[in-house]
């Protein structure tokens, strides 16, 4: 038996299919879970720094910055979950929680003033627009030559996005709270 050969103007559609694709609904349900115990440790971790934190605009922001970041790629891998079979579910609360977590972190203005921390910053957003714009026009994947369901590029950042921002958390978890230069 031949291998079936996938052509790629198949990849250009989406492909969300829990049937047809098991691993990605297994990579949602277990993404979903990290978002949410990370949200959870995150939480405890703003309880224990409260004292500190509540003096600070900018470190409160900061705080809420990291928990729209755990808190968003959780939800939106809850709402791929809701019907697998749905590529307009998918792709349009994708779509809407990215723009919402660029929108979020522009009000924010929760950036630390340091080099990295406005790095970390920037690419949230443009992990954030990337995630939108995938979202919204999933042909752009195999636009750049990318042969693989869109789904799977979203997965990937938002993989990224959590991770980024588990480095961003723990920065703030050190950081000593007194107002730098403003």
């Amino acid at each position: 038996m031949q291998p079936r050969t996938v052509p790629a103007a198949d990849f250009a559609r989406d492909q969300t299919s829990g049937s047809k694709d098991p691993m990605l609904k297994d990579f949602y349900v277990s993404f979903a879970a990290i978002c949410f115990t990370l949200l959870g440790l995150w939480l405890i971790v703003t309880q224990t720094r409260h004292a500190e934190w509540r003096r600070e605009v900018r470190l409160r922001r900061r705080a809420h910055g990291v928990a729209m970041n755990f808190s968003l790629p959780g939800l939106m891998s809850l709402l791929a979950l809701v019907n697998p079979d749905s590529v307009l579910l998918w792709r349009v609360s994708f779509a809407i929680a990215a723009i919402g977590g660029i929108v979020i972190l522009v009000a924010l203005r929760g950036v630390d003033a340091s080099r990295f921390g406005v790095a970390a910053y920037a690419v949230a957003v443009i992990l954030y627009a990337l995630i939108a714009v995938v979202a919204i026009v999933p042909s752009v994947v195999t636009g750049v030559g990318m042969m693989v369901a869109a789904v799977r590029v979203e997965a990937v950042l938002l993989t990224l996005l959590v991770f980024l921002d588990v480095n961003i958390a723990w920065l703030l978890l050190f950081e000593d709270g007194k107002q730098k230069g403003s």
